[in-house]
């Protein structure tokens, strides 16, 4: 069982570890893949909401959503990784006790069941899959997102607010101005702490910054990981702020952000779409805070206003990490 889900020997392309959650970590992933075949994806387990929220809460298990979401990425394009994806994000309409489920987390949530291990588990599915790499949960219990949040309240602008649970936090009509996980220090999961001591390249984000990004360094055994690991270290910025979360960011707050909640984090690259940054001046200065070379590169498809311009292209996001990750790593 200890190799089921890993990529087999004989690998092209470095060894890459993602960290996220959510449809960041996925649209990496699927860039990623065509990159190189030795992929591990961390994913975030805070997920309070749907159809993950509910199987968290009657079964105790760590949110399967965004690991869901991880593994479906990490699908061929083939006949078969394509029919399998689609079976893992489909989700059951109706009014029964099934509406709202995915297909991919109740799999998932029976394997762990089945195996009595959140890990082989995982492993399990991604090769059933065929899964192009390996997903594994940041820590092996749930964790919760506690937030303080400024102007909840129109008429009171400067108050800070709490906000707990990570569906609340990321729909917040206020502004996020930090967060916390509980508990305060979780047990990292030992094989994703092995992966990143392993790693020839960390790649954090796109995603939510502080529901999917940030969340992760929280984990004192991965931030510790990252921090000593001997990787290149690789930040995909957003393309645009998100109401509430991150509203009112330019690119170069997130790196402003990062410093100095973790002023121990040192970055190698920070990769911005060039058509999204407005403020470049001020993001080589965030970037030279930790350590880092801008790379402005296009990301996103379509004009601006289109569905498109607002999300990383996978197969543009492939070329930027190409050039980076095989040329230069």
């Amino acid at each position: 069982m200890a190799e089921i889900g890993r990529p087999v020997p004989g690998h092209h392309g470095p060894r890459v570890v993602a960290l996220g959650g959510g449809h960041g970590l996925s649209t990496s992933l699927r860039a990623l893949r065509r990159v190189t075949d030795d992929v591990t994806a961390v994913v975030g387990v805070a997920d309070d909401g749907g159809s993950s929220g509910r199987l968290r809460k009657e079964f105790g298990v760590v949110p399967p959503g965004d690991l869901r979401m991880a593994l479906a990425a990490l699908c061929g394009d083939d006949a078969w990784g394509r029919t399998w994806s689609r079976v893992m994000q489909h989700r059951f309409s109706g009014d029964g006790e099934l509406a709202g489920h995915a297909t991919g987390n109740l799999l998932i949530s029976t394997l762990w069941d089945e195996t009595g291990s959140i890990v082989e588990g995982l492993d399990w599915v991604a090769a059933l899959l065929g899964a192009h790499g390996r997903v594994l949960p940041v820590a092996t219990i749930p964790l919760n997102i506690v937030a303080q949040v400024q102007g909840l309240d129109p008429a009171h602008p400067d108050v800070i607010t709490e906000v707990r649970g990570q569906a609340a936090v990321a729909h917040t009509p206020g502004n996020v101005i930090d967060i916390a996980i509980e508990p305060e220090e979780p047990q990292a999961c030992a094989e994703a702490v092995d992966a990143l001591r392993a790693a020839q390249v960390v790649v954090l984000g796109p995603g939510s910054w502080y529901t999917s990004v940030m969340p992760h360094l929280l984990v004192p055994g991965v931030r510790i990981a990252v921090e000593s690991s001997d990787a290149k270290r690789l930040l995909v910025l957003n393309l645009d702020a998100e109401p509430g979360e991150t509203g009112g960011f330019k690119a170069h707050t997130y790196l402003n952000v990062l410093a100095q909640r973790f002023p121990d984090l040192r970055l190698d690259w920070v990769l911005a779409d060039e058509r999204h940054v407005d403020d470049v001046d001020q993001l080589r200065q965030g970037c030279a805070s930790v350590g880092a070379e801008l790379v402005l590169d296009r990301m996103s498809a379509g004009a601006p206003g289109s569905e498109s311009w607002s999300r990383h292209d996978p197969d543009l996001l492939a070329a930027a990490f190409s050039a980076l990750l095989v040329s230069r790593s």
